[in-house]
């Protein structure tokens, strides 16, 4: 004979939408501990910056071996674009080391706010990178066919690389205010 806890546990496993099984979750988010939610917001902040900067990369990489191949002058002037999608991935990693400052300064007193608030911070940082590397790649690899159609045209495409690389440092300014 099954217990009222399993039956519960069992019902809200499959159908967890069911209202009984709200305090079932809820006491399961409570023993969750804030450290846990601060080390995945950590991880999340590098990893999807990562992520980020190896997309944009391939983006501009694509295009720039491709517009490379009429027009070979362009191949060390367009590894800029490249430069600047790497700088989104030193963006994160420069937010996990400030952000795991402030798990270890926490030690001894787990405070769930600080830890939604880093995970919190996690979640903007990584996707302010990833979209600005995605920005980043997308620019640069315009800039590369550009100026392997006109040389002319490299600077001015570099200044919006420039602004859109400004995404990923408005994700860290926010990431420190938070």
């Amino acid at each position: 004979m099954e217990s009222e806890g399993t039956s519960v546990f069992w019902s809200c496993w499959f159908f967890g939408f069911l209202p009984q099984c709200y305090p079932y979750w809820w006491s399961l988010f409570e023993s969750i501990s804030p450290y846990s939610f601060a080390t995945l917001g950590t991880a999340l902040a590098i990893g999807i910056s990562v992520l980020g900067a190896a997309w944009g990369i391939f983006i501009t990489g694509s295009s720039l071996v491709g517009a490379a191949i009429k027009a070979p002058r362009i191949q060390s002037k367009n590894l800029i674009s490249v430069i600047f999608c790497e700088a989104v991935a030193i963006y994160g990693v420069i937010m996990a080391i400030i952000m795991q400052t402030k798990i270890s300064e926490a030690e001894g007193t787990p405070s769930a706010y600080a830890g939604y608030g880093l995970f919190a911070t996690g979640l903007t940082v990584g996707f302010a990178n990833l979209f600005c590397g995605l920005a980043v790649g997308v620019t640069g690899s315009s800039c590369a066919l550009a100026d392997a159609q006109n040389p002319a045209l490299f600077v001015k495409i570099l200044i919006v690389e420039i602004f859109g690389s400004a995404l990923g440092l408005f994700g860290v300014i926010i990431g420190i205010i938070m």
